[in-house]
């Protein structure tokens, strides 16, 4: 039993009603009043806590489905009132360590009636979580009391990577995969045979098949479309400078949800996808395959992962793939850099990828660093922070620019667009037929 704060006043009600008796009649008749008021108040406030046992919330959790790291998650609550109305409070045991809109669920129900309340959750971690029981508190008839108790609800929970993202990214590539593939034929942009059609004014005299046309005794051309089945391999860097946390989320989660993205979009695409995660050793290795189950798979195998404060071996990681991957692919390495010099033996490794493979280099960037180095200072101190802002992008470009000088692919992107840059970029290789 609580008091509420109906309970508070009508004590200190009675309070000031004792001090005035006491002024205008004696203390005696005060103080034998504030018994007797106290008294009936405990009376009354007891009863009416235990009376709400009668009309109790019954209070349920939804299951919990799969949440996203990094997304705001709805977690829905049902509550149903007895046969009269009830004001309540209820609090989830949701993991401490992440962010809630609001901790305390307050509802107001008419009696016999049902309603569903939702909090957002925002996890910051992937991993398995204990969700508890449910706390609820329900005020009784007469206002004076709440009456506390505890729903057993305990359940566990997987926070995984970004599905919410996936699930609009796999719709936008439906919607534009029909789309995409009648304009690459139409345009004859490709590499495969498709069909054969009627000649039609302003298409590449190129593409007309003379064979076919001296058969019909009408230009024929042939349609082209982009190549299936080509191999995208991905590399995902766990060593130390993913472990670095920037706005909220450690770099290599927004390196995992940017390699689930880029394996939807090639299995959407028919290529095969392959991915491996490595740091000083290669720690996961998952062959090549098409089809919607292999994303399944990914999903599953690659969640558990975490970053270590490990130094990556980019050439034992490349040599692996060299020694596997015999097929030539597109294999892109998503990780971060620091310098040329700190990066060298990552600029060694992926020259070696180069001329048999599409060597594709993707860093994750922190915008603090570029907000630093472009914002006028006044002290010593910010001084200071923007030069050492502003020479790391420098070095940052100079490593690139060895990069593309021998032929690698390089995407640096800030982390929280790493993902839809990177998407579009293999879109556009793909229109391109780079592979």
């Amino acid at each position: 039993m609580i008091p509420s704060r109906r309970c508070y006043a009508l004590l200190a009600f009675g309070g000031l009603s004792a001090a005035l008796l006491d002024i205008l009649i004696n203390r005696q008749v005060s103080l034998n009043f504030l018994r007797v008021y106290n008294f009936s108040l405990l009376v009354a406030t007891i009863i009416d806590a235990s009376q709400v046992k009668n009309s109790a919330v019954e209070v349920t959790r939804k299951e919990i489905g799969k949440l996203s790291v990094g997304r705001d998650n709805a977690i829905a609550l049902q509550i149903k009132s007895g046969q009269e109305k009830a004001i309540a409070q209820i609090r989830d045991a949701y993991p401490p360590e992440f962010r809630v809109d609001r901790d305390t669920l307050e509802v107001n129900l008419p009696a016999n009636s049902v309603t569903e309340e939702t909090y957002i959750i925002h996890p910051d971690c992937r991993g398995e979580y204990t969700w508890g029981d449910l706390h609820v508190r329900q005020l009784g008839k007469l206002g004076l009391a709440w009456r506390d108790w505890r729903t057993p609800a305990q359940q566990q929970v997987k926070v995984y990577p970004d599905l919410i993202g996936l699930k609009e990214l796999a719709v936008r590539l439906a919607i534009e995969n029909s789309g995409a593939m009648r304009q690459a034929r139409r345009m004859g942009n490709g590499t495969e045979f498709a069909e054969l059609r009627e000649y039609r004014t302003g298409e590449d005299i190129r593409l007309i098949n003379w064979k076919a046309t001296a058969r019909r005794d009408r230009p024929v051309v042939k349609v082209l479309e982009p190549e299936q089945e080509q191999t995208l391999f991905i590399l995902l860097d766990r060593g130390r400078l993913m472990t670095a946390k920037v706005s909220g989320l450690k770099r290599f989660d927004y390196g995992l949800n940017a390699t689930l993205s880029l394996a939807t979009a090639g299995l959407s695409r028919g290529d095969k996808v392959g991915v491996a995660v490595f740091d000083r050793d290669l720690t996961t290795w998952i062959p090549p395959e098409r089809g919607n189950h292999h994303l399944s798979k990914l999903v599953e195998r690659l969640t558990p992962i975490q970053p270590v404060l490990l130094e990556p071996d980019y050439l034992g990681a490349m040599t692996k793939v060299i020694t596997q991957q015999t097929r030539r692919a597109l294999v892109v390495v998503i990780t971060d850099l620091v310098d040329v010099t700190a990066s060298s033996e990552l600029l060694s490794a992926m020259m070696r990828l180069t001329p048999r493979y599409l060597p594709f280099c993707v860093t994750l960037n922190d915008p603090l660093v570029a907000q630093i180095a472009h914002t006028p200072t006044e002290t010593t101190k910010d001084t200071y922070c923007r030069a050492v802002a502003l020479d790391l992008l420098a070095q940052r470009q100079v490593a690139f620019a060895q990069l593309r000088q021998k032929g690698v692919l390089v995407l640096d992107a800030p982390c929280d667009r790493i993902t839809s840059e990177l998407v579009d970029r293999y879109l556009e290789l793909k229109v391109r037929n780079l592979l």
